[in-house]
């Protein structure tokens, strides 16, 4: 059974590993600073019977207008060797999106540090994919005792990217999320994502619209997007990391492209860049095994 929280529509869920995740996501109730309320924030956790003193727990953050469900396929191999916590960031998936927070970067990492303090409350091994990985960026160079080892998947939130929220005002804000909500829009970014198209399936599209049905996607969306995002995110804060720090990039991203790839490695002076060959912008979901194998060895050499 799915629990009770999620939308009606994970009942058109196929794939084993979409349903088998999607029912052990779980919500806590998380006090932060932020709002006069705890945010009730979703999670999946696994693996909890390899707790280690010598290995920290792995930690991963989705990217943009997505939810622990993205790692679908990625989360249950890692669970295999290392405890391993999935978070909806705020602002994101099904976690609560409260009326007086604002949803800019700095709130992401104070909702973050506040779930990683409630849940956690060790240094962790934090894996980022696409706006994830610049949240793990910002994380890791915020608090560089409680990140491990950083892993980054086809990362965003390097440099200065072109801000598009300054162009989510009202009305154009509302019209601009609603045509990201439309399911051929969605179909068409999901296809982009992939370099094998045919992953890019019914399935797929379930999983990362399951969060469209939470309240208040729409301001959210826009509030985070105004706020600049992750542009906010400097060079000069990303050569402060500290942790060792695994680079995968697909050879065929054509979200971000490849060239960002070389510049991370370049900025973060304890990085190693893996390609992943024939593979697009989500390495977790097109070459999970791959990605996997990747990630033990690192961890296994660095740690």
């Amino acid at each position: 059974m799915f629990p009770t929280f999620l939308p009606p529509t994970a009942q058109q869920l196929t794939e084993a590993t979409s349903i088998d995740l999607a029912q052990k996501i779980q919500q806590r109730a998380i006090a932060t600073s932020l709002s006069a309320n705890p945010i009730l924030t979703t999670y999946v956790h696994q693996g909890e019977d390899l707790q280690r003193e010598d290995t920290p727990p792995v930690l991963m953050l989705h990217g943009f207008d997505s939810s622990v469900m993205e790692y679908r396929r990625l989360l249950p191999r890692l669970a295999q060797h290392y405890e391993t916590w999935a978070v909806d960031l705020l602002g994101f998936g099904l976690t609560q999106r409260p009326v007086d927070v604002s949803f800019s970067a700095a709130d992401i990492k104070q909702h973050l540090y506040a779930t990683w303090k409630e849940l956690i409350q060790q240094p962790v091994i934090l894996v980022g994919a696409s706006m994830g990985g610049a949240a793990a960026m910002d994380f890791a160079a915020t608090y560089p005792d409680w990140v491990k080892a950083l892993i980054l998947l086809d990362s965003a939130g390097a440099g200065k990217g072109p801000n598009m929220g300054r162009f989510l005002i009202p009305p154009m804000g509302y019209l601009a999320a609603e045509f990201l909500r439309n399911p051929n829009v969605r179909k068409g970014i999901s296809k982009s994502a992939y370099s094998n198209k045919s992953l890019a399936t019914a399935d797929a599209a379930c999983c990362a619209a399951l969060h469209l049905a939470s309240s208040d996607w729409s301001r959210a969306m826009i509030a985070f997007t105004r706020s600049g995002g992750y542009n906010v995110l400097t060079w000069q804060q990303i050569e402060t990391i500290q942790a060792p720090t695994l680079i995968l990039w697909g050879t065929q991203d054509q979200i971000l492209g490849t060239a960002v790839a070389s510049q991370i490695e370049q900025h973060i002076s304890s990085s190693k860049l893996i390609w992943i060959d024939d593979c697009g912008h989500v390495p977790h979901l097109e070459k999970p095994e791959r990605v996997t194998q990747h990630i033990r060895s690192f961890l296994s050499q660095s740690l």
